[in-house]
């Protein structure tokens, strides 16, 4: 029987962890409840008693769902100033990094048969900081349409800004819908990419979000990130 070493990489605090579950059902349930929202189906309005009831608790859904998200996004920003392994943002000073980024492409389009061992490969770390970035834009535009009929409140102060920089609330809306849509493709590519990498390359992408750590057959070439 062949023995084979593996070392150990501790990356993601439990804050970090909490917050991705989090957002994936945060995600599930706003999507779902932000498409029942824009266009709801035709069933709702066929009892007029109770269709408007329906639709108001669907959208209590949906801010609970928003308000459940911001809050476990503190714990994300606890977990990113005192653990290093939750700070893999892309190096975009670093010609090397563009070079991986390459190389794992080439890889992902199954010209490369492989490529070298990561934490976090160059491109995984760019979509994730897209994605916070994506985040910020629904964020931003939610709230700001959540407090339009307030706005002399706090929410309405911190939030109003918005609706005037983008031409008022439809376009708030317009910006929200669509945005919403990248971040549901964004997670189809996701999953398909992560359980790739967790059942091809043995990069422990997905056990790596229940347990906090990385078993590695080689040394990654980010390990200094953490260590």
């Amino acid at each position: 029987m062949k023995r084979e070493e593996r070392k150990e990489y501790y990356l993601f605090s439990p804050f970090l962890r909490i917050f991705h579950w989090l957002m994936v059902a945060a995600i599930v349930v706003l999507s779902v409840t932000g498409l029942l929202i824009t266009k709801p189906p035709t069933m709702l309005f066929s009892e007029p008693t109770y269709s408007p009831l329906l639709m108001n608790l669907i959208r209590n859904i949906h801010f609970v769902a928003a308000f459940a998200f911001c809050a476990g996004f503190i714990g994300r920003v606890y977990g990113f100033i005192i653990n290093r392994g939750d700070r893999l943002f892309p190096h975009f000073w670093s010609l090397m990094y563009y070079r991986d980024a390459i190389e794992v492409a080439r890889h992902y389009m199954f010209l490369k048969l492989s490529h070298k061992p990561f934490l976090r490969n160059p491109l995984a770390r760019a979509a994730y900081a897209g994605l916070y970035g994506m985040v910020a834009v629904e964020v931003l535009t939610g709230f700001a349409m959540y407090y339009m009929t307030e706005p002399s409140a706090i929410g309405g102060v911190l939030f109003g800004w918005v609706n005037r920089i983008l031409g008022g609330e439809y376009m708030a809306h317009v910006v929200h819908h669509y945005m919403a849509w990248v971040i549901i493709l964004f997670a189809i590519g996701h999953f398909y990419l992560v359980v790739r990498s967790e059942f091809m390359e043995g990069e422990a992408e997905v056990s790596s979000m229940f347990a906090g750590s990385k078993l590695l057959r080689h040394t990654p070439a980010d390990a200094r990130d953490v260590e």
